[in-house]
């Protein structure tokens, strides 16, 4: 059996579990190390099992509580170079560069790190993974598409656009995790400074809830079991807005009223998904 949980998806923090027959991987670690354990308990998912955490990219939502989990757990972590790199210059700090630091003393230091690249699939156990890129304003930013036991998922957050290379992975899957960040009216009238505002709108900023819609009534395919919106901000959206976005480009299009369409929580983890 395949099953997959958002254990926190927002402006505070992402996580998301992937568990097949034989395998069981962390994707992102953007909360504390303490509440991961603890939502992955309440979702019914045992840490102890945990084969690897992969990262998407280097921002705090995503990387938080990263390096106390991989040492606490004594389990590798999979990230591109660059995004490595600039998740050890924001943990160390700007003095880091001024005296040599030893693995003790390094809060930075993985002691099991792999590197990936964007397009170039690699294996965790029984679990397949392709990076691509994403464009987003990060080092390294990229999505995932994960095959295990025939099912094949999608995920794609924290993305300005839905660019045609991106559309190539969103089809035939299974389950898509895709942003839905904010609505344009609440953004624009919303507490962020005109500068934040501009970058979150920006083609390397995040998805709106009106972009994911256009995506569903001009692209998405229909195929997946599950469509899970994610990332949604506090500040800038209201679930039922991205719901409501959601299912009325769904709806528009009658071959697709089979999808299951979930909303990720930031405070508590979703019901699993199960293949």
């Amino acid at each position: 059996m395949v099953r997959m949980t958002v254990l926190a998806s927002g402006s505070r923090g992402n996580t998301a579990v992937l568990s097949s027959t034989g395998t069981s991987i962390l994707i992102d670690a953007g909360i504390s190390c303490r509440e991961t354990l603890r939502r992955m308990l309440r979702a019914g998912e045992n840490p102890a099992s945990l084969s690897a955490i992969v990262i998407t990219h280097e921002h705090q939502d995503h990387i938080n509580g990263l390096a106390v989990l991989a040492r606490r757990l004594k389990i590798p972590v999979y990230i591109t170079g660059h995004t490595h790199q600039e998740w050890q210059r924001w943990v160390r700090g700007p003095a880091s560069g001024q005296k040599e630091l030893y693995p003790d003393d390094d809060k930075a230091h993985l002691d099991q790190c792999e590197h990936f690249r964007a397009g170039q699939a690699f294996r965790i156990g029984d679990i397949e993974i392709l990076p691509f890129t994403i464009p987003h304003d990060a080092a390294d930013p990229v999505g995932f598409v994960f095959r295990t036991e025939g099912i094949k998922i999608g995920m794609a957050t924290d993305l300005g656009y839905i660019p045609a290379s991106v559309k190539v992975h969103l089809r035939g899957c299974d389950a898509l995790v895709l942003e839905s960040n904010h609505d344009l009216e609440m953004l624009r009238g919303g507490p962020y400074p005109w500068s934040v505002k501009q970058r979150v709108m920006s083609r390397v900023g995040h998805l709106s809830n009106d972009s994911l819609a256009e995506f569903f009534s001009t692209d998405y395919d229909g195929g997946a079991a599950f469509v899970v919106l994610a990332h949604l901000s506090e500040s800038n959206n209201h679930p039922e807005l991205a719901r409501q976005a959601a299912e009325r480009a769904l709806g528009q299009r009658l071959n697709l009223i089979q999808n299951r369409l979930v909303l990720a929580s930031q405070n508590d983890p979703m019901e699993a998904m199960r293949f």
